[in-house]
């Protein structure tokens, strides 16, 4: 099904966000018209998006973002449209009176994370400097519900047109930073370890790590079998992500050369895809992350395609940047580590767009809803019913819902069943 939108002049931003609303979300492919007769003459679905409108036609006014270029000071004011968020306002002329396109468009490539901004304890950016936290609008996949808001209008429109429709669908990612508590660390760091828990009178974690060593209990972090177990149990499908970063303050893995290492990644692939987690180093190092996708792609045998980034800050757009000249398809790391919602304001993946080079990239994001860094310290039930009207929420619009665990999340058995709960809540 074909889409056909009249614009003055089309440029690279116009052609990245009609795509995405129009495209990904709303299944049609878009093609752009500059010549008002050939407008006229089409007599499929269609809309202007202009300063001015052209005649009766359903027409969009434009705020302007989209034939702009570079990061510029914006001014605006945020209202609601049907009680939905939204900024950009335009005249009563417009069919919708917000630009909602410039308005995607600001935030998916995450335009306020390139303006300046002081950066959080963990240099990274700050939820406080966001829009959508400002505005309370966090938990709401705006975006897909302002293209959704379009199609009515064109449904209404074009009453003979069948819109595509496509299928809401929720996606566990489990993160391996570590994959074993204390099997298979090595002598010295046996050695080390335990005569640290000596001096900090840890006792119970004492007797623990030489109860795991001589095999009288499974590792604690050893879950692997459960998770397998679970997912087939309730029909799911878990993504591995496993890091292979030089042991450092950061990355306290088993050796990345061994062979159970290895061994367990491969398992793993036998029930789900198979991904990388980038090291701290690596995310800051392009030639470091070059060297864990080399290690990655010589375990598995293939090529790398997805990426995660769990524990440590985005990076952005660096991280991106580095991801895309190495070749990496999918990226799983947008989103808050601490906060529950929509980082981008969609539920729908997108292409990386470097705002510095005003141009798309091969790299597809895909925004998570929940990183399991928000559950520390809280009821996850209480969690499980917050995130059902999320579930709610993204449904509407058929898009979909990515969770982020790792294997250390389900140590706790009351932490395990809770998470299993959720995961049941939350399948598609």
């Amino acid at each position: 099904m074909e889409i056909l939108v009249y614009i003055p002049k089309q440029t690279p931003r116009i052609n990245y966000i009609f795509r995405h609303m129009c495209g990904r979300i709303l299944g049609f492919k878009v093609k752009f018209c500059t010549k008002v007769e050939d407008f006229i003459a089409f007599e499929g679905v269609k809309f202007s998006y202009a300063k001015k409108k052209l005649g009766n036609e359903v027409f969009i006014q434009k705020f302007g973002l989209l034939d702009e270029q570079g990061i510029n000071d914006l001014n605006f004011s945020m209202d609601h449209w049907e009680e939905v968020p939204c900024f950009f306002r335009v005249s009563s002329e417009s069919e919708i009176p917000f630009d909602i396109f410039s308005a995607a468009f600001y935030l998916i490539t995450r335009y306020e994370e390139y303006q300046p901004h002081v950066k959080n304890d963990v240099d990274s950016y700050p939820i406080e400097e966001s829009l959508a936290h400002q505005h309370d609008f966090l938990k709401q996949p705006v975006v897909d519900v302002w293209a959704y808001k379009l199609k009515k209008i064109l449904e209404a429109k074009f009453p003979s047109i069948t819109f595509p429709k496509r299928r809401f669908n929720s996606q566990f990612l489990i993160a391996v930073s570590k994959a074993f508590e204390h099997r298979h660390n090595g002598f010295v760091r046996f050695v080390g370890a335990s005569f640290r828990d000596i001096f900090q009178l840890q006792i119970k974690s004492l007797f623990e790590r030489f109860k795991t060593m001589l095999r009288l209990q499974p590792d604690p972090y050893d879950i692997y079998d459960e998770l397998i177990g679970f997912a087939k149990e309730n029909k799911l499908k878990f993504d591995f992500y496993f890091q292979l970063s030089n042991y450092s303050r950061y990355s306290k893995s088993i050796s990345y050369n061994k062979r159970i290492y290895h061994s367990l990644i491969k398992s793993m692939g036998d029930y789900g895809d198979l991904g990388l987690l980038p090291g701290f180093d690596g995310l800051h190092d392009y030639e470091i992350l070059k060297k864990e996708i080399k290690r990655w792609e010589s375990i598995v045998n293939r090529s790398l395609v997805k990426t995660l980034i769990k524990n440590y800050h985005l990076n952005f757009p660096d991280a991106y940047l580095n991801f895309n000249k190495l070749e990496v398809e999918k990226d799983f790391s947008m989103g808050y580590q601490k906060n529950i919602g929509f980082r981008a304001g969609t539920c729908t993946a997108f292409q990386f767009y470097d705002l510095n080079l005003e141009q798309v990239s091969g790299l597809v994001i895909q925004p998570y809803v929940l990183n399991s860094r928000v559950l520390k310290g809280v009821d996850i039930y209480e969690k499980i019913e917050e995130l059902k009207q999320l579930r709610s929420a993204i449904a509407s619009v058929e898009g979909q819902m990515n969770f982020i665990f790792e294997n250390s999340d389900f140590v706790d058995r009351y932490s395990k069943n809770a998470i299993f709960a959720l995961m049941k809540e939350m399948k598609q």
